[in-house]
């Protein structure tokens, strides 16, 4: 009887350990604490902190490039020499300019949009959510540091075949170089947002706890096992059929019982 209640417990303890387990996991993946650089969700919101993050300075740094870069380009990109129509500051090539115009823009609002995301990314429960956020910030920082890369060169090719015929009055020549300096400058600070983004996923994913993986697939924990054979306390698998199961009155074959 001992050794069969000591052979339940050896069983359920384990199964106990991971239900403990499992509902610890539910509640991290609910609270969100703590997962891909974040703390705890609905905490108490840090400005002075907030501003201070590498992540945030690169943020602004990056949106400032930009402005530079398109608004150099709007407003002192196209000159025009020896007629009255405007051609592109780069060797003419409008198509300098539109590129430099459009990266500059669409990098302002990226940089504006990332940036708001960053003040609620905290707010997120879900893990998965969380994920998804940074997952997308890395795809997205990643591509844009490509494109200005690509502008970079082009804008710098573009200037160099730009003749002095081509500028009369050294026009626009500033503008130009502004423009050439600051997408230079916008690869490095993209290019930083993305180690960032790709920090904060490899700090999710090390935390067993905080992915949807391990939280759905928790392996099994192993049965402690039973006694050894012969030390007096063998576990229930090697009865052959349980005790006390025949009735008490039932005796030996062949024993009558005697009649006072």
């Amino acid at each position: 009887m001992h050794a069969s209640s000591l052979s339940i417990s050896s069983k359920a303890e384990p199964e106990a350990l991971t239900s403990r387990t499992r509902l610890g996991a539910a509640t991290i993946k609910m609270e969100g604490t703590g997962s891909f650089g974040a703390g705890r969700a609905g905490g108490a919101f840090d400005p002075v902190a907030f501003i201070k993050q590498p992540q945030t300075v690169l943020r602004i740094l990056s949106w400032i490039f930009s402005i530079v870069v398109f608004g150099s380009i709007v407003n002192e990109g196209y000159v025009n020499s020896h007629s009255n129509i405007l051609h592109c500051v780069f060797n003419q090539n409008d198509n300098a300019c539109n590129y430099g115009i459009t990266i500059g823009v669409a990098a302002f609002f990226a940089s504006m949009f990332f940036f708001l995301l960053d003040i609620y990314f905290p707010q997120i429960s879900s893990v998965k959510d969380r994920k998804r956020a940074v997952l997308a910030e890395l795809g997205f920082t990643g591509f844009c540091t490509f494109l200005w890369f690509v502008g970079f060169c082009f804008l710098a090719n573009q200037w160099q075949r730009t003749s002095s015929d081509e500028l009369p009055l050294n026009q626009g020549a500033d503008a130009a170089r502004a423009a050439i300096a600051f997408s230079f400058f916008s690869i490095v600070s993209w290019a930083g947002l993305t180690v960032k983004a790709l920090q904060r996923y490899r700090l999710g994913t090390d935390m067993s706890l905080f992915t949807t993986e391990n939280i759905e697939g928790i392996p099994n924990v192993e049965p402690y096992p039973g006694y050894p054979t012969g030390s007096g306390m063998e576990t229930a698998d090697t009865y052959q059929s349980p005790p006390f199961t025949e009735s008490l009155d039932s005796g030996p074959k062949g024993f009558q019982v005697p009649t006072y």
